[in-house]
């Protein structure tokens, strides 16, 4: 595999553009391309074997691309098939989980909140980690129901996406959380939004910088770090329309490619 081959990432449609960012901050002479499976979205109402069904077909498209890395850049598919990649395909992949972790070690409340999908809450892997950090903590978990449907939709700035994170957050408010779990890759394009709604008392994480940091420990582990100093060939393709993957990197306009494709 040669060092400038691109690091491949997907999701299950925009939202894991925001890992993009984070990785392409950290990694900004990497070629990348992005899947961007919007007509499958959500994947956080789906049944584990069609997860993982397509989860599979996205892995094995960035693998015929000629990726030197895979990242699944989805709460709902790390929780559900990141084992089953892993045992599949010899490419190193990463995986991403809501940021339970540092949320519990840093809470003086002793009470969080998880925003995250049905499929993301109701996995075995969220439920192990979730166990293993949050013994003497309250946790408050609510699915974000429709929320990436909208965001799918161009619609962050509606009125009907504020008044859904107003529903969601009040249960958490209630409970003096004083961290918000991100765990969906869409969620970081709320955030703005969420700073509006919640106290200042109220830290909110999400695990993008974390991936983008494992991106390059296991590059480096392998030796594939791109040693290229030119300006990086950035490609994104989704299978539904490509109006809110430019909305939503507007800032990288005339530095990458968005093109509708079938995959």
């Amino acid at each position: 595999m040669k060092k400038d081959a691109p690091i491949g990432i997907f999701d299950s449609g925009v939202g894991g553009s925001s890992i993009w960012k984070e990785i392409h901050q950290l990694l900004p002479n990497e070629n990348t391309i992005y899947l961007a499976d919007s007509a499958n979205a959500p994947y956080g109402n789906r049944s584990e074997a069609n997860i993982v069904e397509l989860s599979i077909k996205n892995t094995e498209a960035l693998v015929a691309m000629g990726c030197k890395i895979i990242v699944v850049a989805c709460n709902t598919a790390t929780t559900n098939a990141i084992d089953l990649l892993r045992k599949k395909f010899k490419i190193p992949i990463i995986g991403i989980e809501p940021a339970i972790k540092p949320a519990a070690l840093g809470t003086h409340s002793k009470s969080i909140g998880i925003l995250a999908t049905k499929g993301t809450l109701s996995s075995a892997l969220f439920h192990k980690t979730s166990e293993a950090f949050t013994k003497d903590i309250s946790v408050v978990e609510i699915v974000g129901e429709g929320l990436v449907t909208l965001i799918e939709n161009g619609a962050i700035e509606s009125l009907e996406l504020r008044k859904l994170l107003i529903k969601y957050t009040a249960p958490m408010l209630v409970a003096n959380i004083d961290y918000l779990v991100l765990g969906c890759s869409h969620y970081p394009y709320l955030i703005p939004q969420l700073k509006e709604i919640l106290p200042d008392t109220v830290t909110i994480i999400d695990s993008g910088e974390a991936v983008a940091r494992q991106t390059k420990i296991m590059l480096q582990e392998i030796d594939l770090l791109s040693e290229e100093k030119k300006a990086p060939t950035l490609q994104f393709f989704t299978n539904a329309e490509t109006s809110t993957l430019e909305f939503l990197l507007k800032e990288f306009q005339g530095k990458i490619a968005i093109q509708k494709k079938e995959f």
